[in-house]
C-alpha cells in the first residue's frame, strides 16, 4: 500500500489504523452554575467552549431561562459512553450537596 501524505500532514495513512499517532477526541462531563436561577446544570460534550456558548445563548431547552451560566467543574473521558455514564451517575444522586462537594474538590 502506498503511503498518502498531504501538504500539511497530521499523520500518514499507515499510522491512522495503529494506536501510535492516532488522534482521538476527549469527551467532558461538566457542571454549570447560574446565579440568576441559583441552579446547577450537569451535562456532557466534546466541545466545552461551544457548549457553554450555546447554553448562554438559548441553544439548550434546559438552560434557556438564564444567560449567566458559568463552568464550575469538568472531567475528561476517552469515550462518549464513559462521559454519559458519569453524567448519569451524578444526576442520579439528585444532590446539590454532592455537586458542591465535586466543585470544591
Amino acid at each position: 500500500m502506498q503511503e498518502v501524505i498531504g501538504s500539511t500532514p497530521i499523520f500518514s495513512t499507515t499510522q491512522a489504523h495503529s494506536k501510535v499517532g492516532f488522534f482521538f477526541m476527549e469527551f467532558y462531563v461538566y457542571i454549570l452554575y447560574s446565579s440568576a436561577l441559583d441552579q446547577y446544570y450537569v451535562g456532557h460534550t466534546e466541545d466545552l467552549q461551544n457548549r457553554l456558548f450555546r447554553h448562554n445563548n438559548s441553544g439548550s431547552k434546559s438552560t434557556k431561562k438564564a444567560s449567566d451560566w458559568v463552568l464550575k467543574y469538568q472531567e475528561a473521558y476517552p469515550t462518549r459512553t464513559a462521559a454519559m455514564g458519569r453524567e448519569t451517575e451524578i444526576k442520579r444522586k439528585k444532590s446539590r450537596k454532592y455537586i458542591e462537594i465535586l466543585i470544591a474538590g
